[in-house]
C-alpha cells in the first residue's frame, strides 16, 4: 500500500527550489516579471502576504506599487474552502465547488455580504499607493494560487479600472493555474508548478500571519 507522503519529505524534496520567506519569493520572482512585463506598469499586492511579495517586486523593478483587496468565500464549515471571492464591485464563483458542497443561495448571500464588508474594512485600511490605472499593465501579486479565486477577483478589478493588460505574478500555484484564471488575466507567471500541488504555505520556510500593522508598514516604506 502507497502511504502519504508527509510534510517534512516534500519540503526535502524541494530543496533550494523553496522560499525562505514572502521577502524572499518576491526578490526571485521580480526577474521572471522584468522579462515578460513593459512598463508602463503597476504592481498590486493582495492583502495580506501578497503585499510583502508584491513590495520586493516593485522595488526591484522601480514600479509603483499599490494594493487590491479581495477576500475569500469560505464553503459552510469549511472557511478555508474558497468556493468564490469578492472584489470591490466584483465576485467570482467556483461552481463546481459550490455545487460539491451543496452550498444554498441564502447562505451564499450572506457569506458575500461578510467578504463585501471585511474587503471595504480593508481598502480604508491600507493606503493605495498606486491607484491610476488607466492605461497600465497591472501585475496583481500573491504570495501563491490555490484554488484562484482570490486572484481573478483582483486581476477582473484591475480591468474595470481600466487596465489595458493584466498579469498574474506568484512564486507557487498548480500547473493549471492559468486556465484556473483565464477570464482575468492575459499572462500568468509562476516560478514554480509542481505536480500534485495542494498548499501554498509547504513551498515556504516561513509562512508566518501577515497582519494589517506589517502591510501599512510596508507601504509607508515604499512610499518614504
Amino acid at each position: 500500500m502507497l502511504r502519504p507522503v508527509s510534510r517534512a519529505t516534500q519540503r526535502r524534496k524541494m530543496g533550494a527550489r523553496m522560499f525562505v520567506d514572502r521577502r524572499d519569493a518576491g526578490r526571485r520572482l521580480a526577474p521572471a516579471v522584468g522579462k515578460r512585463v513593459s512598463p508602463p506598469a503597476v504592481v498590486l499586492g493582495i492583502p495580506r502576504g501578497g503585499v510583502v511579495v508584491a513590495a520586493e517586486v516593485a522595488a526591484a523593478l522601480d514600479w509603483p506599487l499599490g494594493v487590491v483587496v479581495t477576500k475569500k468565500l469560505g464553503a459552510p464549515g469549511n472557511p478555508e474552502l474558497g468556493i468564490g471571492a469578492v472584489a470591490p464591485a466584483v465576485r467570482v464563483l467556483e461552481p463546481d465547488v459550490i455545487a460539491g458542497v451543496g452550498v444554498s443561495d441564502g447562505w451564499l448571500a450572506a457569506e458575500t455580504a461578510r467578504a463585501d464588508a471585511e474587503v471595504r474594512r480593508r481598502a480604508a485600511a491600507f493606503p493605495a499607493l498606486a491607484s491610476e490605472l488607466q492605461g497600465v499593465t497591472a501585475v496583481v501579486v500573491d504570495d501563491g494560487v490555490a484554488t484562484g479565486a482570490t486572484a481573478r477577483a483582483g486581476g477582473l478589478w484591475a480591468r474595470n479600472q481600466g487596465a489595458t493588460r493584466t498579469v498574474l505574478a506568484v512564486p507557487v500555484g498548480p500547473r493549471d493555474a492559468a486556465r484556473r484564471v483565464r477570464d482575468a488575466f492575459d499572462v500568468v507567471i509562476a516560478l514554480e508548478s509542481p505536480p500534485g500541488f495542494f498548499a501554498v504555505g509547504v513551498w515556504y520556510r516561513d509562512f508566518t500571519q501577515v497582519g494589517d500593522e506589517e502591510v501599512r508598514a510596508v507601504l509607508a516604506d515604499r512610499n518614504a
